[in-house]
């Protein structure tokens, strides 16, 4: 099942370090199949104060994005990232072609 990283960045200080993260994080992804969905793209904000800038990453599953985010690669360069922004930052799976939105109720209810 597809799995995603998902950054809520604010305060973000544009400079070198900003820079250097960007050029590198590509490489970072490549061997765990991450691909960019969402990269801080134009906002039309329904609700809520939306702040910040959203980045999704998609991977083939959970145990990818895992092992995405714990790569000597990706620890590298995430000082670059969190000396230089304020984030909050999951990897969450997602459902499938057939999910509908009632599937969650068997989550809750057991």
């Amino acid at each position: 099942m597809t799995a995603y990283a998902v950054g809520q960045l604010e305060a973000v200080s544009v400079g070198a370090d900003i820079v250097a993260y960007l050029e590198r994080i590509d490489a970072t992804l490549a061997p765990f199949h991450g691909r960019f969905v969402i990269h801080g793209g134009r906002r039309h904000t329904l609700e809520g104060n939306g702040r910040g800038d959203l980045v999704v990453i998609a991977f083939p599953d959970l145990d990818s994005a895992k092992a995405w985010y714990a790569s000597p690669a990706y620890q590298a360069i995430l000082p670059l990232r969190t000396r230089n922004a304020t984030s909050n930052v999951y990897l969450i799976e997602g459902v499938g072609l057939d999910h509908r939105a009632t599937d969650v109720l068997k989550q809750v209810t057991g």
